[in-house]
């Protein structure tokens, strides 16, 4: 019994004992390592270019609004049908990113510039944005969407990296097109008042720096006596 159990004690691998990743396996594990970094650098950038283009830091925020139920969506996909999130699947959805990003961007430039011409109100101006950019929206996605089903469905030689690739552009269009018509006339309303209150509560550099134009009066007149 003693024996027993002294063997028992010594069972299993040592403490010392380190165990990593090799050969293709440790390339697999150091790329996914950093698709966070590149997917969070790629939102960085266009958010900086779509704050450049509409001279706002506000409604970049309502396009990329877009992203997460594209993301959500390719993520539903895969468990549904069982499969790993792979490299391929990640660059899927990368490329999610800039497909429906356009959504966001056809719906709020839209938005903005009804607002401009017609002087909506921010709920009419996203409202005519989502009766009429509604079918645009639409062709574009299924045109997208019908790319990516050859490769969901695809058989043969390679099919099983392609098909990781092909369920996560369908999982996340499908998702971003039933909510994309729903959540960013939403985050759109909302930032719209958050813009309202900020301009509210900011000086304005022209009531600060300058004099009224009724002391600028005064003094011609004061200049000229």
């Amino acid at each position: 019994m003693s024996l027993d159990a002294g063997s028992s004690k010594h069972a299993g691998k040592p403490e010392s004992l380190a165990t990593s990743f090799r050969g293709n396996a440790q390339a697999f594990q150091s790329s996914l390592k950093g698709m966070p970094i590149l997917i969070g650098l790629a939102l960085i950038v266009i958010y900086i270019i779509l704050g450049v283009l509409y001279e706002s830091l506000i409604h970049p925020i309502a396009i990329l609004s877009t992203l997460p139920s594209a993301g959500i969506g390719a993520l539903l996909l895969l468990m549904a049908v069982r499969m790993d999130l792979s490299v391929i699947a990640m660059i899927g959805i990368i490329l999610l990113i800039g497909i429906v990003k356009k959504n966001g961007i056809m719906l709020v430039d839209f938005a903005l510039d009804e607002q401009r011409q017609h002087s909506l109100s921010a709920r009419d101006a996203i409202y005519q944005a989502c009766t009429l950019r509604f079918r645009p929206i639409l062709m574009t996605t299924m045109a997208a969407l019908l790319g990516g089903v050859p490769l969901m469905v695809g058989a043969g030689i390679g099919s099983e990296l392609r098909q990781p690739l092909g369920y996560t552009i369908v999982g996340g269009l499908i998702l971003s097109q039933l909510l994309t018509l729903y959540t960013t006339p939403v985050v759109f309303l909302y930032l719209d008042r958050l813009g309202a209150w900020l301009s509210k509560r900011k000086p304005r550099a022209d009531e600060a720096l300058t004099p009224s134009a009724a002391e600028a009066e005064t003094r011609l007149s004061q200049r000229s006596v």
